[in-house]
């Protein structure tokens, strides 16, 4: 893939992650699937900073798409605090198992964010 391609499929896939970073994980939180996407039992508070936490980073990620270039930091911290939340809950989940539906909840989106935008995020040195 020529990296005018992947450039082009990073700003796509940074609107769409940032649209499901605003509005996504509440719905997913609240009434898609609460098991692989919350904790239990429910913890309001966390739920209410995590939701706020990621709907900011979704509308950075929505205006990075713009000039992703320009955005590589915001765009490789969401990479890697990405890996590392889904593996710190990962963890979690493996040693309670209440928790064990996040590993197929919300533990693989993490990784699925990292992986897609770290991949086709521009290597330093590649700008064109």
């Amino acid at each position: 893939m020529s990296e005018d391609q992947k450039l082009k499929f990073l700003r796509i896939a940074l609107y769409v992650f940032g649209a499901i970073f605003i509005a996504g994980i509440y719905v997913m939180m609240m009434w898609v699937w609460p098991s692989g996407w919350g904790w239990t039992p429910r913890q309001p508070e966390y739920e209410q900073m995590i939701m706020g936490v990621y709907a900011t980073l979704g509308v950075f990620l929505i205006r990075a798409a713009k000039d992703p270039l320009a955005h590589a930091s915001l765009i490789w911290f969401t990479v890697w605090s990405s890996v590392v939340h889904g593996g710190i809950m990962a963890v979690q989940a493996i040693v309670d198992p209440t928790e064990r539906a996040n590993l197929l909840g919300d533990v693989p989106a993490l990784f699925l964010v990292a992986i897609v935008l770290g991949v086709l995020m521009p290597k330093k040195g590649s700008r064109s």
